[in-house]
């Protein structure tokens, strides 16, 4: 009765909280508090007057006005199954406050990744960590998640190979269409399948080694065609791994009795294998000309079936050709069986012979007008041997008889010398070959042999003048040649323009020509008198000793002490008046002695006696009287006695 009474009591009072704040405020005045901590609202809102459990069935509280509004499942799930305790307040807000993670943490703590408040079921697209490491693509996106992850919600997720083989390994090992275990099938099954279907595989042959084209792949192949009995092993590429049947059965030509290479890619190709082509330029014999026009079948050259030929020369084939020709006669002329040095593709008949390739290139008249063969080849005599001139020439020489008979003048043979081959008459001789090269008169006006080669005589063996020129040497007397005995090495004075125009150079001799001996322009005979050109002595006085004995300012010939025939000692050649003379050699005495200046009179007043001289016609003017010299003892006024105290013409 006692407890029923304090739960009236408590009843009554949390009623009275419907009144407002005034019941709250009396509820603290009295000491009492709500179980719920600081909940405002009126307690009738959840409780009845009956008791404080059960609750009404639909409590008076808009959840929604709370920081967590109820969505989904949430709203029909009772209020004790979240709130456990009397604070409601102490509820979380997140998934796992309330929910255990059966994932054990495999996912995350975001539950809300894949699953909503309407329920625990998701659908794949609904699964946004899955993009992370294996997104979700074609069939697999229509997958349910427990088709991969067995175990439901405690299968392995983070940990699930990604590998296609991981989860189809037994798709991969029933396959039988190819068998893909036996056929030794890689596991990487994204190599052929995708995600939107299984059954539709597609293999990328490129990845192979061995793309796929033309009659490969169309008709539309399947593997079978060429992967017989499920044989997926093949190592080779090459087609006759596949065709060697088609190589033994080819009969036109016929491959293996003609031992043909077994590479079929060089003449095949993979779009028809009937149209087949040969590149014949990879042979040693590329096909040009008449070898390819008109369209050539191979039994044309490879007659009886016969593919083994080894020899690439013309001859080989054309033989006959060559033994049947007479124009001219090939085998006769013994011709070389080199056909190419004359024959092309183009045309068998349309011949040309290279002469450069002989050693005798043709050229002028050799070539022009245009030549036969037959011009130098006489009697189809094609074994010419030399390549001389006078070998074809012979009787041109022989009957050469203008300008100059050419074997009565003992011409060599060598016709290149004078000849050419643009014209046979218009011979030209290189007189420079001869060691004697014609300059000047020699070739002006134009000469002819005969000018110099007199009575037709070639067998000149002297380069020297005088060998042509020894009657102008005899007949010569400005100056006399032979008289004067002068050599005959007439190219010591004449040169080859004028004959007349002669210069010596007297610097040749002993005695160079040097001042007025030169000047005004000398003639020979000035000094050569009477034309003696032998015995003339190189001194001075041999020329000017009448220069000599004449000279009487100071007369040289009186005083030969004073002045010897060595004329050079006082003049030179530039002026003969200009003398000059060295006082030193005979005396100390100053020539400039008391304003003398050199002239000599001043002191010599006898110009043909040097050894007098005077004193005293400047020092007393000639008068003992005028000139006093007290201070020496036994002083006589003479011009003696004042040299021999005064030598120098100083103090004494």
């Amino acid at each position: 009765m006692v407890p029923r009474v304090i739960c009236r009591a408590i009843l009554i009072f949390l009623l009275g909280l419907a009144g407002g704040s005034g019941v709250v405020r009396a509820q603290a005045a009295r000491g009492t508090h709500s179980p719920h901590g600081n909940l405002a609202i009126p307690c009738q809102n959840c409780h009845t007057a009956d008791a404080w459990r059960p609750i009404r069935a639909v409590p008076e509280f808009d959840h929604n006005q709370t920081k967590y509004p109820l969505r989904g499942l949430h709203g029909s799930v009772a209020c004790t199954e979240c709130h456990t305790r009397p604070v409601f307040t102490n509820v979380g807000k997140h998934c796992q406050d309330c929910h255990a993670d059966i994932h054990k943490r495999q996912l995350g703590a975001d539950c809300e990744q894949c699953h909503t408040v309407r329920g625990w079921q998701v659908s794949v697209r609904d699964v946004k960590q899955h993009n992370n490491r294996f997104p979700l693509m074609g069939a697999h996106a229509v997958v349910d998640c427990d088709q991969c992850h067995k175990g439901a919600a405690t299968s392995q997720f983070q940990t699930l190979s990604t590998e296609c083989y991981s989860c189809h390994a037994a798709d991969f090992r029933s396959a039988t269409n190819p068998n893909h275990v036996s056929g030794g099938f890689s596991t990487t099954c994204t190599a052929c399948h995708s995600t939107d279907t299984w059954l539709d595989a597609k293999f990328d042959h490129s990845a192979s080694g061995f793309p796929l084209t033309g009659g490969h792949q169309v008709p539309p192949r399947q593997c079978t065609d060429c992967h017989i009995n499920n044989n997926y092993n093949l190592t080779s590429t090459a087609c006759v791994s596949c065709h060697l049947k088609d190589y033994q059965g080819a009969g036109n030509p016929n491959h293996a009795s003609a031992g043909f290479a077994q590479t079929c890619e060089q003449c095949h190709n993979t779009a028809s294998w009937s149209n087949a082509s040969f590149n014949h330029n990879l042979t040693n014999f590329p096909l040009t000309g008449m070898h390819t026009v008109p369209p050539r079948q191979c039994v044309d050259c490879h007659v009886n079936n016969n593919y083994n030929l080894s020899a690439t020369s013309c001859v080989s084939c054309h033989l006959k050709d060559y033994q049947g020709t007479t124009n001219p006669n090939h085998a006769v002329s013994n011709f070389p069986q080199g056909c190419e040095q004359c024959h092309n593709t183009t045309s068998w008949a349309n011949a040309t012979f290279n002469h450069n390739s002989t050693g005798f290139p043709l050229t002028g008249s050799h070539v022009v007008p245009p030549r036969q063969c037959t011009d130098c080849h006489l009697n189809n005599n094609y074994n010419l041997s030399s390549t001389a001139c006078v070998s074809c020439h012979q009787t041109d020489y022989t009957n050469a008889v203008t300008p100059v008979n050419h074997v009565t003048a003992a011409f060599p043979t060598a016709c290149e010398s004078c000849h050419d081959t643009v014209r046979w008459s218009d011979g030209t001789f290189n007189h420079a070959s001869t060691g004697f090269q014609l300059t000047g008169a020699h070739m002006v006006p134009p000469r002819v042999c005969s000018d110099c080669h007199v009575n037709g005589n070639y067998s000149l063996n002297s380069t020297l003048c005088y060998s042509c020129h020894q009657k102008e040497y005899a007949a010569t007397n400005n100056p006399a040649h032979a008289a004067a005995g002068f050599p005959t090495t007439c190219e010591v004075c004449h040169d080859t323009t004028v004959w007349t125009d002669s210069t010596f150079n007297h610097a040749n001799t002993a005695f160079p020509l040097t001042g007025s001996h030169t000047v005004p322009p000398r003639q020979c005979s000035e000094c050569h008198v009477n034309s003696n050109y032998t015995t003339l002595p190189t001194a001075c006085i041999g020329c000017h000793q009448t220069d000599y004995n004449q000279t009487s300012n100071p007369g040289h010939a009186a005083q030969p002490q004073f002045f010897p025939t060595s004329c050079q000692n006082c003049h030179n050649t530039t002026s003969w008046a200009n003398a000059s003379f060295n006082h030193s050699q005979y005396t100390q005495f100053s020539i400039n002695h008391g304003n003398a200046n050199g002239v000599c009179l001043t002191c010599h007043t006898n110009s043909s006696d040097y050894s007098i001289f005077q004193c005293t016609g400047c020092h007393g003017g000639n008068n003992p009287n005028n000139f006093r010299h007290e201070q020496v003892s036994g002083y006589v006024y003479n011009s003696i006695n004042c040299y021999q105290c005064h030598a120098t013409g100083h103090g004494g």
